[in-house]
């Protein structure tokens, strides 16, 4: 079966072909960061976010730093080409159902999924103590906060984009307060996107690699393919001066997406460049969004550097997905 994209066609995506005597199946951008320091007034970083097709052209939403070391609010972006981006300085004004204010305390690492008619946002919330926050827009102006999804502590929370089984489907990380304890991705169920029930393990940190020996957590939204959902993720290792995150896949059933059928043996992208290893945070490759083209196969993935910079990277799903199969741990 051929290794395709199930979705629309977006050739307006960016791309770059890969560079000469390049023989890596991710590779860079080369105008990489995209999203340097101090971006807007309020933030010296903006990284760790998404971004999604909207209105024949991008819209996103970002993770903004405040100069005071809080991110304590969401940031609408726009861009014509998904590049160059205008991010707007005021935050994102979250209300309830009945129009009513109900701000964030922080918000940190959000994704978005054109779910139903709607754009879905999840973040790691303030339940108090880490949480999965979710919220909803049309037109990215009004933004609906609802309920919290999974109760603390939780990180990375990653929506599918339909349902599976008659269900609404989310991946996430459970932990403890801590930064690392735990670190294995689960797989939970919801008839409403309300209520969050049958919970399922999906992949255990460390498998056969050293990469990902600390923990794992989700990354961009899922892309389906003809041949089971593509799952991004970040890979946590923990060397003797810090953690290194990285960048790895995995292959998820169609219809049981807590069934891995292949996972990256070795990773994907690994910090290696100036902007990756050096920064608020060095040594951080953390994916949170991809942006895809079902006619050509091609996936845009944007990641968070150093916990400092918005950088990109680029992959073939058919050459990703031989990958997988041919370099990667079997289920």
């Amino acid at each position: 079966m051929p290794n395709t994209i199930v979705g629309p066609s977006l050739p307006q995506i960016p791309w770059e072909d890969r560079p000469a005597g390049c023989s890596e199946v991710v590779w860079r951008y080369s105008g990489n960061p995209i999203i340097g320091w101090n971006p807007i007034p309020c933030a010296a970083r903006i990284f760790n976010s998404a971004v999604i097709p909207y209105d024949g052209a991008f819209a996103g939403v970002f993770r903004a730093d405040y100069r005071n070391g809080l991110p304590k609010n969401l940031h609408v972006g726009k861009s014509a080409d998904a590049l160059s981006w205008e991010i707007e300085h005021e935050g994102i004004r979250w209300v309830d159902a009945g129009g009513r204010a109900r701000p964030t305390s922080y918000a940190y690492d959000p994704r978005v999924v054109l779910l139903e008619g709607d754009y879905y946002v999840t973040w790691c919330d303030d339940f108090p103590g880490p949480s999965i926050g979710l919220g909803r827009t049309k037109d990215f102006k009004r933004f609906e906060r609802m309920e919290t999804a999974l109760m603390p502590f939780n990180r990375n929370g990653v929506l599918f984009p339909r349902k599976i089984g008659g269900y609404y489907v989310m991946l996430s990380r459970p932990s403890d307060s801590g930064h690392t304890p735990f670190g294995d991705i689960v797989l939970s169920h919801s008839p409403d996107l309300v209520f969050w029930g049958r919970h399922r393990l999906v992949m255990r940190r460390g498998g056969m690699s050293w990469w990902q020996g600390v923990k794992i957590g989700a990354g961009p939204v899922p892309i389906e393919t003809t041949c089971g959902w593509l799952m991004i993720y970040h890979g946590v290792s923990g060397p003797c001066n810090g953690f290194v995150y990285s960048m790895g896949a995995a292959l998820l059933d169609l219809d049981d997406p807590s069934r891995v059928r292949f996972r990256t043996r070795d990773y994907l992208l690994t910090p290696e460049r100036d902007y990756e290893t050096v920064g608020f945070v060095p040594n951080v490759a953390f994916p949170c969004a991809t942006l895809q083209d079902a006619d050509t196969g091609r996936i845009a993935i944007y990641y968070g550097a150093a916990d400092t910079y918005t950088a990109v990277a680029f992959t073939q799903v058919d050459e990703l997905l031989d990958h997988l199969r041919h370099n990667s741990e079997v289920f």
